[in-house]
């Protein structure tokens, strides 16, 4: 199916489709955000919306509730959303529609709920606006809403704060406003983004179910195509705001017709897939940055005429393989040891896999241990973590949100002094921050100064160091952001003018201002799409290559972890459950809780992903 034909019905055929966009313009300014896209979703229906950043995937996602009216955006086409005409819909029309008919839950669940209401009272809120119930009415409405979304304790829990929940219980609670008022069409603007594996399973599993009981459409935003996969039935590959392709999902991600579909699902990392290493390959490609011919223009989420296969290494160094499902825990040994009270020094990998030389160890924790508040709200962190790094070799740390990989991540720099044990820097140990060890911050927007150009920024480090010379300074600082990937005339630049995966860059380029022997990434990709990914993590392997440097990878992303990591550490609770060469890790891991890790890893297979979900399913029920 193109973009261009039309479902006029359901699933059957007959009747109007639940949404219908034609010939669909979006502009701000001379920038063209969608240019002509066209498509239907029939009623129960699910489409996924997939491409890089920039692509317009998030700008479709809003004409649809008209929410660019009155932000001096142009907008042109027919777009009908459950028989409204949102060009020509009044404002009291729109109302009705947003929320009444339509819903949306949107990227970031902090920032779309009110931080001093209860989150109750936000979800009745909206119940009365739509319903004209009373309060006590709307109240049980919220209560049986977060009830129905997995909201434990529901009639307690709806007396919170925003703040007073996980990221995941915070993207139950948007999902259960939007549900209010039983919707025809759940618009999910990137739900998923900043959620580890299980979670995200957890809320994809909840809009499959939620889509069989209620009979609503799913229009799902995402560049992850791993979560496309699992949760609709047709996706539209969007580039450049137009439609690459378009159809069933298991054929646009099993045989794609078009060179950009396959160089994106050449990106993805698979969790199935041995580590390929770079070797001598990234010197083929000829940019600073490790992005052949891209340099800083190809991280813009639009890459500017670069296959995602040029990355060095190709698809390749990020586990290429036949576009099928990952088979996550299907490979897991039965075995399995206690996760509670393991040391990392029971487990028996201690050298990394395969054929990477590494070095002496540069980088020791001895039973660091990490407490947070005081007498009864006391609670442990990180419990009794021992581990070492060497020289050359990447250690992956891996875990759900909330088991500790922060905490140690910012141990091991000295941005946080341990309660107990220690950290030792070649052999010794020292306290505070330790200028041989930096760290890559997950958000680069507030990590950097948005007052200051990231020239100066990156510079902080040389200063720090002693360095006065103002000439010299600046030359060093436009050589790294040149090492990086970007152009020494951006030095004068600011944070707001550069893409997530430039900025990415500069807090790299600021690491190395230290000239470190260890760089902590603490998950630096975690935002980004897939190519800019494959970017980011190709510039940190050649980086490690040419200037022998250990790196700490701090992920919850398994299939990332997997491509760059030589050894890996599953933290749950505070402590190491498993330890060892990757290859051992994903293939055969002994702990329950890293088989239940790798199965919660999104499948490109439509139908493994299905296999999954009744087994999760299942296992929830016992």
């Amino acid at each position: 199916m193109t973009t261009g034909e039309s479902l006029d019905g359901g699933p059957d055929g007959t009747g109007a489709p639940l949404v219908d966009v034609r010939d669909l313009v979006v502009g701000f300014g001379d920038l063209r955000a969608v240019d002509g896209l066209s498509f239907t979703l029939a009623k129960g229906a699910a489409l996924g919306l997939v491409g890089e950043s920039g692509s317009g995937k998030s700008t479709v996602a809003s004409a649809l509730l008209a929410l660019h009216r009155g932000t001096g955006a142009r907008v042109d086409g027919a777009v009908r959303v459950a028989g409204v005409d949102v060009q020509a819909a009044s404002d009291d029309e729109l109302r009705r529609l947003r929320g009444g008919k339509a819903a949306m839950v949107f990227q970031d669940p902090l920032s779309s709920l009110d931080p001093y209401y209860a989150v109750g009272d936000q979800i009745a809120e909206v119940y009365r606006v739509h319903v004209k119930a009373s309060r006590r009415a709307a109240r049980a409405r919220a209560v049986e809403v977060l009830d129905r979304v997995g909201i434990a304790d529901a009639a307690r829990r709806a007396r919170a704060r925003p703040h007073e929940f996980s990221g995941g219980m915070r993207q139950r609670a948007l999902i259960a406003m939007a549900l209010a008022c039983a919707p025809d069409l759940l618009i999910a603007d990137e739900p998923t983004t900043a959620l580890d594996v299980t979670v995200q399973a957890q809320i994809l599993d909840l809009l499959h179910t939620l889509r069989e009981e209620t009979g609503m459409g799913l229009l799902l935003v995402t560049h992850d195509v791993g979560v496309a996969a699992e949760s609709v039935d047709d996706v539209l590959v969007m580039r450049h705001g137009r439609a690459v392709e378009h159809g069933p999902v298991a054929a646009v991600l099993g045989a794609p017709r078009e060179a950009y579909t396959r160089e994106l699902l050449g990106a993805v990392p698979r969790v199935d897939a041995p580590r390929v290493r770079l070797g001598g390959a990234g010197a083929a490609g000829g940019g600073s940055g490790g992005v052949p011919g891209g340099g800083a223009a190809s991280d813009g989420g639009v890459p500017g005429g670069t296959s995602v296969g040029g990355v060095p290494g190709g698809a390749a160094s990020l586990g290429a393989g036949s576009v099928g499902g990952a088979s996550g825990g299907d490979a897991a040994s039965e075995g399995g040891v206690d996760d509670d009270g393991v040391d990392a020094g029971e487990f028996s990998g201690g050298g990394p896999s395969g054929d990477g030389a590494v070095g002496e160890v540069v980088l020791e924790a001895v039973g660091l241990r990490r407490e947070f508040g005081r007498g009864r709200r006391r609670f442990t962190a990180v419990d009794g973590v021992s581990l070492t790094v060497r020289r050359g070799e990447t250690l992956g740390v891996v875990g759900e949100s909330g088991s500790g990989k922060t905490t140690l991540g910012r141990m091991l720099v000295g941005l946080l002094e341990p309660t107990a044990g220690s950290v030792r820097y070649e052999g010794r140990v020292r306290s505070g921050v330790r200028p041989a060890v930096q760290m890559v911050f997950q958000d680069p927007v507030s990590s950097l100064n948005p007052r200051r150009s990231v020239g100066e920024s990156i510079a902080d480090p040389l200063r720090a160091r002693g360095e006065r010379d103002e000439t010299r300074i600046r030359g060093r600082v436009r050589e790294l952001l040149e090492r990086v990937g970007l152009e020494p005339a951006h030095y004068d630049r600011y944070p707001h003018e550069f893409s997530g995966g430039q900025r990415q860059r500069v807090g790299i380029a600021r690491a190395l201002a230290a000239d470190p022997r260890v760089i902590v990434c603490d998950e630096p990709v975690s935002a980004l799409d897939v190519t800019t990914q494959a970017q980011v993590v190709a510039l940190l392997a050649e980086l490690q290559r040419e200037l022998g440097l250990a790196l700490v990878f701090v992920a919850h992303d398994l299939a990332v972890v997997r491509q760059v990591s030589d050894r890996v550490a599953v933290m749950r609770r505070g402590r190491i459950v498993e330890l060892g060469s990757a290859d051992e890790v994903y293939e055969s891991p002994r702990d329950p809780y890293t088989q239940q890790l790798l199965a919660a890893v999104p499948a490109l297979d439509p139908e493994v992903a299905a296999e999954r979900r009744r087994a999760r399913r299942q296992l929830a029920a016992v």
